[in-house]
């Protein structure tokens, strides 16, 4: 891993043969890592991606490069030097090896709700901007029926090159129906529920990351003047653009809001869905940093619950401690990642139901661990660690939905419904 091959076996993956004529697409350039130049990046929006070194390698545009300039630190362009490669690993299995493309992925998911047709249905949520299916696979032991029974909501990438948050939500997915019946505990949980799996809230970046540009965060959005994409994660409707600290209103920032709040497909596919049910937990998958992360993500302000936010956050660390010997820190968002987000997912699920909604950072820690670039050998143990917490928090879901049954008036406009977080236990 610290061989010149590690640099350019990651950062290569950062230009793809189609990048040619590519006018959105960033030049990645490396910074020397010193402390007066770590306090002067502080204030600056740029999108890192990792260090090697002594030197900090970011993905820049032109307005960077003058931000760059006018701070007086010197860059050097790596993207010459970079190797040409769209995809990344490629063992067998796929175009992109053991991970999913979004039509390997829907293949599967076709295929699991095929073979459990009483245990899985396949529903199409809404399109991406570039009208491709944004699935939903709902588990339960009578998936056909709609049953008074607890819910919960698992996503997966919302910004595209975090590939291995599509492979924790497949898998648990592909878990729960192949144990069904088999395991005691998987059985009692699944008929007591109803579980929704969405793994690729974000299919047109996915793919463009895959096809082009490895690197790529944020939807497809034609922002104009050759400009592209909305973070998804910071499209939705609480705190939307409260301030530009947690998310941008600059259209080429890799944290750029969209114009406002749920204006992209992608978001309000998941908030139609969110807001059809009753569910009594939330879960976003994301990489990198190991963590897990609950509201509030836009302020240093606790939630209202966040004694009950925490406790569940160091049971599911607990539970994932012993699998393959990784911690995941738990806490408020603003603490753990010393930065604001507003408009982001789980802020929104928590005021909106006032149900436990968690961010997940997939290791690993950081850059030198892998980035993005996890490796595909390690996508099961990366399962298997947190398939526990999984399993907790829907225990925790059938025990809360049974001590405390639907009261909320769900379907009321989207603008009143912060204002009905539920005083819980």
């Amino acid at each position: 891993m610290k061989s010149p091959a590690f640099l350019i076996a990651v950062l290569g993956l950062a230009v793809g043969p189609a990048a040619a004529g590519q006018v959105d697409l960033p030049e990645i350039v490396s910074l020397s890592r010193t402390a007066s130049t770590a306090a002067k990046l502080r204030t600056l929006e740029l999108d890192f991606l990792g260090s090697r070194e002594g030197r900090l390698f970011v993905a820049a545009r032109p307005r960077d490069l003058a931000r760059l300039e006018a701070e007086g630190i010197p860059f050097r362009f790596e993207t010459p030097h970079l190797r040409s490669s769209a995809a990344g690993p490629g063992s067998p299995g796929g175009p992109i090896g053991a991970y999913h493309t979004g039509l390997h992925l829907e293949r599967d998911l076709f295929d699991l709700s095929s073979k459990h047709p009483g245990l899985a249905k396949l529903v199409i949520l809404g399109e991406s901007l570039e009208r491709r299916p944004i699935y939903g696979l709902k588990i339960s032991d009578n998936v056909a029926l709609e049953e008074d029974e607890a819910e919960v909501l698992i996503l997966g990438c919302h910004h595209a090159r975090e590939w291995i948050s599509v492979e924790v939500p497949f898998l648990f997915a592909k878990f729960l129906l192949e144990s069904y019946g088999t395991d005691p505990e998987v059985t009692r949980l699944v008929d007591q529920s109803e579980v929704w799996i969405v793994p690729l809230v974000n299919p047109d970046g996915h793919d463009y990351s895959v096809r082009v540009y490895r690197y790529w965060r944020k939807n497809r959005r034609d922002n104009g003047s050759g400009v592209y994409g909305v973070d998804l994660n910071r499209n939705y409707g609480y705190k939307w653009g409260v301030d530009n600290l947690g998310s941008s209103g600059e259209p080429s920032s890799e944290v750029f809001r969209g114009t406002a709040a749920f204006s992209e497909p992608e978001t309000r596919a998941v908030r139609d869905l969110f807001l059809k049910r009753d569910f009594r937990a939330v879960v976003s998958y994301h990489s990198f940093s190991q963590v897990i992360l609950y509201p509030w993500g836009h302020t240093t302000a606790p939630a209202p619950e966040e004694p009950l936010l925490r406790e569940l956050a160091l049971r599911m660390s607990e539970l994932m401690r012993p699998v393959n010997g990784r911690t995941y820190a738990a806490g408020q968002g603003i603490a753990m990642l010393n930065y604001l987000t507003n408009g982001d997912t789980v802020d929104w699920t928590y005021a909106t139901a006032g149900v436990p909604s968690y961010t997940v950072e997939l290791p690993p820690i950081d850059q030198l661990g892998g980035g993005f670039f996890n490796a595909e050998k390690d996508i099961e143990g990366i399962f298997l660690e947190n398939a526990p917490a999984l399993l907790h928090l829907l225990q925790w879901a059938v025990d809360d939905f049974a001590a405390r049954p639907p009261s909320l008036p769900f379907g009321l406009p989207d603008l009143l419904r912060p204002r009905l977080v539920i005083p819980r236990r």
